[in-house]
């Protein structure tokens, strides 16, 4: 097993390893990698369950490949819910505000994380005709969910994560971009969903439309260019709002068919469409460095074994909600990425900043790219391909390619 910091071994104590009934410490960080990789093989066939699980241990030990939190903290255990990631619906009314409110706290409870699109509520202000009442707009709702996020720790060791995304033509889109420039909103990171005719508009000088999220009236217009230095200034000055590309995102969504892509996870590393979750795993660049060059092969081989993983992680997960365990298994998504690639420059002798560092970026991630996309061919035809895939647009690419059309 690697050797770990005095860091590590404190953070591990704090959050993952497992406790007696006294709160007392009952689990070695070795003991915490036997735990997960047993539960997570038991998706493996019988024959190959001890061998999987041997190999996922080895590759946690060693440090190459770690899960999500949720996986470490919970695999093994009673009700083990192992995503790190979620997006949950947000209906304008008031039953839909708080049922996705409620869904959060069972998310956070469980150590997930969660996204939301505010971007269906009517605007502040607006007249509700059920009650002849006035709406009170996104941003209040999302100081009410900040509020119960604030209580409601994940896992028990952790505040909870949150992200809110609004539509960049909601009338309230610039009380949204201002939102953390004073105090509250302490769970939410916040990202405008900007599509490229924002940037048209602010190219051309043009103005920019703000449209009731109920039909699509124009309500009132903002400059284009004047909304984009509004955001730029807030982010400037309290790191927020980021932005959501969401018609670059849509287009390469992978089942359109099951809907579009209207938020992403606390991170911003993961679209998902509402009620998807995520696995994630990260593979540790900086220990595929050999004698001063990229051990291509050994890094290939650690990707492998993290979509194997991840994809095992699917099917032993205790979805938190119904609706949840539907979307995910359908579609099945997994997010493997990387860390430590500031040490494997330092380990290969190349400084940051050199151009030569975009060129092991390139071909680390190409790397890392090719050898995931095969691994997740070679447990299609293992396993047959997830259940979405025949409406997929990855099912129109396949068919493309058969047919001899290059794609």
């Amino acid at each position: 097993m690697a050797r770990l910091t005095d860091n590590a071994l404190h953070v591990l104590e704090r959050r993952y390893l497992l406790r007696d009934e006294r709160g007392a410490v009952i689990e070695t960080p070795a003991e915490l990698f036997h735990r997960v990789a047993r539960a997570v093989a038991e998706a493996e066939p019988a024959d190959a369950r001890e061998r999987m699980a041997e190999r996922f241990e080895a590759r946690m030990a060693a440090l190459e490949f770690l899960p999500n939190s949720p996986t470490l903290m919970n695999a093994g255990r009673p009700h083990g819910q192992l995503a790190a990631c979620f997006v949950l619906p947000v209906d304008d009314d008031l039953a839909g505000i708080f049922d996705a409110l409620k869904w959060a706290a069972l998310i956070h409870q469980s150590g997930g994380g969660t996204g939301f699109s505010f971007s269906r509520l009517r605007p502040r202000g607006d007249v509700v005709k059920t009650t002849h009442g006035v709406a009170s707009g996104p941003v209040s709702f999302m100081r009410v969910y900040d509020a119960a996020t604030e209580i409601i720790k994940q896992g028990g060791v952790r505040r909870g994560a949150n992200m809110a995304v609004l539509a960049a033509s909601h009338p309230d889109v610039l009380e949204f971009v201002d939102a953390k420039r004073g105090p509250g909103l302490e769970n939410f990171n916040l990202s405008v969903a900007v599509p490229d005719a924002l940037f048209r508009a602010a190219a051309e000088g043009a103005a920019w439309p703000l449209r009731h999220p109920r039909g699509g009236a124009v309500v009132r217009t903002v400059e284009a260019r004047g909304l984009l230095a509004r955001i730029a200034a807030g982010a400037w000055a309290s790191g927020e709002p980021g932005l959501v590309f969401l018609d670059r995102v849509e287009a390469a969504n992978p089942t359109p068919d099951a809907g579009r892509f209207e938020a992403v996870n606390p991170c911003g590393e993961q679209p998902l469409l509402p009620f998807e979750a995520c696995t994630l795993g990260s593979v540790n660049l900086a220990l595929f460095a050999r004698g001063g060059r990229l051990d291509g092969e050994g890094l290939a081989a650690c990707v492998r074994d993290g979509v194997r993983f991840l994809d095992d992680v699917l099917d032993v997960n205790v979805w938190p909600l119904p609706q949840i365990a539907e979307v995910s298994r359908r579609n099945r998504k997994i997010g493997l990425g990387v860390m430590g690639f500031a040490d494997l420059l330092v380990r290969l002798g190349v400084p940051y900043d050199a151009p030569e560092a975009l060129a092991v970026a390139d071909d680390v991630m190409g790397l890392v790219q090719r050898e995931a996309h095969a691994a997740s061919e070679a447990l299609a035809a293992e396993r047959g391909p997830f259940p979405g895939f025949a409406t997929s647009a990855l099912a129109l690419l396949k068919g493309a390619g058969d047919a001899g059309i290059e794609v």
